[in-house]
Formats: C-alpha cells, structure tokens, sequence
C-alpha cells in the first residue's frame, strides 16, 4: 500500500508540473506575465541610467536627441484661447499681466477675431499691416485670444472649457514674475481671482490664478522656482 501511494503521488506530481509547463496554459495565467515582460526593458533601463541626468535619454523613452535637420528652424510661437469677450480678455491681459497687442486680424467672413499678445517691445513693429502679421509671427511664446463674433452678447453662450474640470485635458500657462508674492498683493488688489496663492498646499512660492474666462495662468519667480521644485529635480 505504501509504495503504491508513492507511486500515485509521483504521477500526481509529474502530471501537475506537465500541466503548467505545457504550451495550453489558459490566456488568463499567461497574460500577467506578457504585461511584466513588457516593462522589464523599461525598468532594467531606468535602473540602469540611474546616475544620469534625468533629461538624458535613456530616462526618457522615446525622446530623441539626433533632431532632424528639417525641425532646426523651429520654435514656439502661440498658444490659442477661445474668450467670450475680447474688451474683457483685452483689459486683463495688458492692465493685469502687462502684455502688450502685437496684432489683430479680423475675419468678418467667417466672423471672429485674432488677438496676439506677448512682452515684445511693439515700437519695432514694422507699420505697414501685413509686414506687422509677419513679425508677430515671427515672435516667440505669445497667447492668441480668438474671439468668435457675438459671444459677448449672448445670454445662452455658457463659456469654454478650461481644460481644468471634467474631462480634464490642458492645464495652463505660465507668467515669470520678479516677486511672485508681491506680485500676487497687487492680483489681489485689482480683484484677479485665484486658484492657489503662494501659501496655500504644499508648493509654497508659486500661485495660480484664473483669466476672465476662467483659463489657470500660474505665477512663479526665478528666486524661489529652484527651492520649490528640488524635491523634484
């Protein structure tokens, strides 16, 4: 009796391990593994560049380094805002934040408004209108506010989504300031309302504030950016 449980228990054996090294094993044991094997390069990568710079490739899967020659002339020019009214986007822009109209262009066919914004000095601006298009295309990092005529006068237009409630897709923009707590007395002086002011959470020294239709701007200085961030760098 004794050797023939022995022999049961080693065939129950041999067929448990035939069982899982066979190539029937059911979709449901093997796909865990499929989803570990495909980050393993990706861990063995991070581990491996652990001592070099964050921003070095090998940290950043998919960044490329070896730029195409065809990209060499390119830059950031604009980001696009939707405003429902332009006197009130116009007025929080250059009396706010102190951006300067570098162009309107007006399309009364399709019937809306382009309106560019920046921190250039616009006593360079060429004169003649479309040689004035063509430099302020030329400038980088400004805000366009498109402005679709009749918005501003519409009881039913309810506003556009600032990419900060649900389904959250864009975030913000950013203003570099001299002193961002000075800089926020004087936001709350002129009734600008905030998401964050520089005390509050625990990223203290930077703040968020919202435009007239409600797009997040966040307000940082260079003195204090660095300490803010060096958990994180």
């Amino acid at each position: 009796m004794a050797a023939a449980s022995l022999i049961s228990h080693r065939l129950s054996s041999s067929f448990l391990r035939f069982s899982w090294r066979s190539a029937s094993i059911p979709n449901s044991f093997a796909a865990p593994t499929q989803k570990l094997d495909r980050f393993r390069p990706f861990c063995s990568s991070m581990a491996a560049s652990s001592s070099e710079p964050k921003e070095a490739p090998s940290n950043n899967p998919g960044l490329h380094t070896q730029l195409d020659d065809a990209t060499k002339g390119y830059f950031l020019q604009q980001t696009m805002f939707r405003v429902k009214d332009p006197k009130v986007s116009l007025d929080f822009y250059s009396r706010v934040l102190g951006m300067s109209l570098l162009k309107r262009l007006d399309f009364p066919e399709m019937k809306f408004s382009l309106y560019f914004l920046g921190y250039e000095n616009t006593s360079l601006a060429p004169s003649n209108p479309t040689e004035r298009t063509v430099w302020t295309f030329g400038q980088k990092a400004t805000i366009e506010l498109t402005h679709n005529w009749g918005t501003e006068n519409d009881p039913e237009f309810k506003g556009y989504h600032n990419g900060n409630s649900e389904p959250r897709g864009f975030g913000h923009i950013g203003i570099t300031v001299d002193d961002t707590y000075k800089a926020c007395e004087r936001f709350e002086r002129l009734g600008v309302e905030f998401v964050k002011k520089p005390d509050d959470g625990k990223m203290k020294g930077i703040a968020f504030i919202k435009d007239p239709d409600g797009y997040w701007i966040e307000i940082f200085d260079l003195n204090r950016i660095g300490n803010v961030t060096a958990d994180a760098a």
